[in-house]
């Protein structure tokens, strides 16, 4: 049986690394909270990029639910917990990894412990995971943590990050500018200023804020671990334009389109607010 060798494993990204930056990114420790849709995949396509170090948070289990989109979902993994499953599937990518599991997902007593000596945090929470990710993000501004999130919507991704003494996730979102039930829509608007995905819905009843339910694809989740593990190398290695909110960008694959967004003020911004209070009347908010 071939050994595991870390240079030959990952010399195809060499070209676009070169050998100094394939090993400084083997050095690099990124933080993922949510192994499900996007984070399972963010995890495999970080392994692949060459990444070495991990601190991994989710509580969840999988279920059939899971299987249109999360990478662990399997009916050989029914049941299981997602940390254990995702973290093997990693090792079976690069056994060297250094792994730290946080079995309970992200909460304010191991918060800081999630975050040491993190290079870069990316966002994999469950879309109406509210008050964690607030606390996350607002964790890594402290910090000085870059952080990246990589939104699944329709058959695209809307990017935004969050970089050190830039603006932050709470000044862009604003989620607390109103009641709890507005949450999930100016967390939506937010990410997604252009809506490119909105008008492709086939089935709109399926979308139901109130009750945190909406319809996902499998396309969106892989092309957000594309385009999140994209601004990890351009951070970690400091090469690249990388776009900070309140600049952002959206591509639908559905679309062939490609939106650079631009909301001074994030959530704020006059515009923002206007498409904000029509969106709440549409739903009756």
């Amino acid at each position: 049986m071939q050994s595991f060798i870390y240079d030959e494993a990952f010399s195809r990204n060499i070209g676009w690394l070169t050998r100094q930056e394939q090993d400084r990114l083997r050095h690099k420790r990124v933080a993922i909270a949510g192994l499900g849709g996007v984070g399972g995949v963010h995890l495999l396509t970080l392994c692949r990029l060459g990444i070495g170090k991990f601190h991994l948070a989710d509580f969840d289990a999988f279920d059939l639910a899971n299987f249109n989109r999360q990478a662990g979902a399997t009916v050989s993994t029914l049941g299981q917990n997602k940390l254990g499953v995702m973290i093997r599937q990693a090792l079976d990518i690069n056994p060297e990894l250094e792994t730290k599991g946080f079995a309970d997902g992200v909460t304010a007593d191991n918060l800081d412990v999630f975050l040491d000596g993190v290079d870069l945090y990316i966002d994999g929470l469950d879309f109406f995971a509210f008050e964690a990710r607030q606390k996350v993000f607002a964790a890594c501004a402290a910090k000085g943590i870059p952080a990246v999130t990589a939104a699944p919507l329709g058959m695209g991704a809307a990017v935004l990050n969050f970089l050190p003494g830039g603006m932050s996730f709470n000044d862009y979102f604003c989620l607390d500018d109103g009641p709890e039930a507005e949450k999930p829509l100016r967390f939506l608007m937010g990410l997604a200023p252009a809506h490119l995905q909105m008008s492709y819905l086939a089935d709109p009843s399926t979308v139901d804020l109130a009750s945190r339910k909406g319809p996902s694809t499998i396309m969106a989740c892989q092309l957000c671990a594309g385009v999140a593990a994209t601004e990890a190398l351009k951070i970690l290695l400091g090469r690249g334009t990388v776009r900070a909110a309140p600049r952002g960008y959206h591509f639908d694959a559905y679309r062939n389109k490609l939106a650079l967004t631009w909301r001074p003020g994030g959530n704020r911004n006059p515009l923002q607010r206007v498409l904000i209070a029509l969106a709440k009347r549409k739903l009756g908010l």
